[in-house]
């Protein structure tokens, strides 16, 4: 841990026993959290808007969550890990015969 202005202490709260509360084990449960939070949550509530979606009542809100869920999975399934959401979406939009390709879904079926 570093000190002075720039540094921050951070303080988790966990039921871990002392013995098992290791700084190793630790470490990885907060960064699996961090990834979750980054590589998911993060791009549905920005690179989607989700956050800014008015649908909070009823299956419509979960049925969003998963067509962003498949879109996301989609892209990152068919590409690298690293990239970048936001512009294959807008990739994705201009040429929607790909993602039809992506998904297994003949071009004369949905005209």
């Amino acid at each position: 841990m570093t000190s002075g202005p720039a540094s921050r202490v951070r303080f988790y709260v966990t039921d871990l026993t002392t013995d098992d509360a290791g700084i190793e084990h630790l470490f990885r449960l907060v960064h699996g959290h961090w990834s979750i939070e980054n590589g998911l949550h993060w791009v549905r509530g920005v690179t989607f808007g989700e956050d800014l979606s008015q649908v909070r009542t009823g299956t419509l809100s979960r049925i969003l969550a998963t067509l962003r869920n498949l879109a996301i999975g989609m892209i990152r399934h068919t590409t690298y890990r690293s990239v970048n959401i936001a512009a294959s979406t807008r990739q994705l939009a201009r040429q929607p015969d790909v993602a039809l390709d992506i998904l297994g879904i003949p071009r004369g079926l949905c005209k």
